[in-house]
This record gives structure tokens, C-alpha cells and sequence, in this order.
């Protein structure tokens, strides 16, 4: 498998945020990513058990699993109307202003090549926005994994 595989461009990867309070099921792509971060072992806790006839060797069980996203990029607006980006505009907007159990918000995110989306029941934290003068206007934010991960077919079956 080595021989024939190839590494995969960053730039294909895609995150979307689910519009809670629409009608119909209606995905917001977030546009302007620059890079992604995911950490697959934030929030993890472990139990150790390491005993006397351990001989001297630690052990432990995992006993909770978390993950985060962190998304970075560009703040982005419409050239016409200058509204911003619906993802981002959802994400800054809407979504971190929710507390408690409506907290959780749903989002998903695959690479352009694959035929399924990973989806998370999860919250938001919004990131730090600024720039220097002669900087594009920078937008983030931090996405924790509330619960287990499902997965999605891609509608048409990817790309």
C-alpha cells in the first residue's frame, strides 16, 4: 500500500455547522479556512490501576473519549451586500450565544475524496478576530465533541 498511496491537500478538507432553527435540514458550509487542527484526545480521562503484581508496570483504562476542531481563517463577507459568511455568521452569531442544552449544536466535516461526513453533537467556543495593517481580518474558533461521532453518506457520493 505504501507504493501507491499519496498524502492528502489540507485544502480539500470541508466544515459545515447545521442551521438549527431551519425549516428544512440545512447545512452552512463555513468559508475562508485557512487550517484545521483535530485532536482526537482532547477531554480524555483515564483510571490507573496499577497494582503491587504489576511488576513494576503502570496501567491504566481509558475511561472517557473527547475530541476538538480548532478552524482558523479568514473573516469573510459578501462582496455585494457585506454580510458575512452564513458558517461563520451561524458560528459567531447564533450558535455561541447558546447556554446550557442548547449548547450543542451540530457540525460535520470530511475531506473532498471521502463518501462520508463525520458528524458531532458539540459546542462552540468562538476564537480571537483582529489583524495588523496590512493583514486580512482573521477569524477561529474551538469545536469540542459533545457525546459519541455518527457519520453521514456524502448526498452524491463525495467530491
Amino acid at each position: 500500500m505504501a507504493a501507491t498511496s499519496r498524502p492528502i491537500d489540507a485544502r480539500g478538507w470541508l466544515f459545515e455547522v447545521l442551521d438549527a432553527a431551519a425549516a428544512t435540514e440545512t447545512w452552512l458550509p463555513i468559508a475562508g479556512l485557512t487550517s484545521f487542527t483535530h485532536n482526537p484526545g482532547e477531554n480524555e480521562e483515564t483510571a490507573e490501576w496499577t497494582a503491587f503484581d504489576s511488576e513494576g508496570y503502570y496501567a491504566q483504562d481509558v475511561m472517557q473519549r473527547g475530541a476538538t476542531l480548532e478552524i482558523e481563517g479568514q473573516y469573510r463577507v459578501d462582496k455585494s451586500t457585506g454580510a458575512q459568511d452564513a458558517g461563520q455568521a451561524y458560528v459567531d452569531t447564533v450558535w455561541a450565544y447558546k447556554l446550557g442544552s442548547d449548547s450543542n449544536n451540530k457540525v460535520r466535516w470530511r475531506h473532498k475524496t471521502q463518501t462520508a461526513w463525520v458528524v458531532w453533537d458539540a459546542t462552540v467556543t468562538p476564537g480571537e478576530q483582529g489583524g495588523e495593517t496590512n493583514d486580512k481580518t482573521s477569524w477561529s474558533a474551538t469545536i469540542t465533541r459533545s457525546g459519541k461521532p455518527t457519520t453521514a453518506p456524502v448526498d452524491g457520493g463525495g467530491a
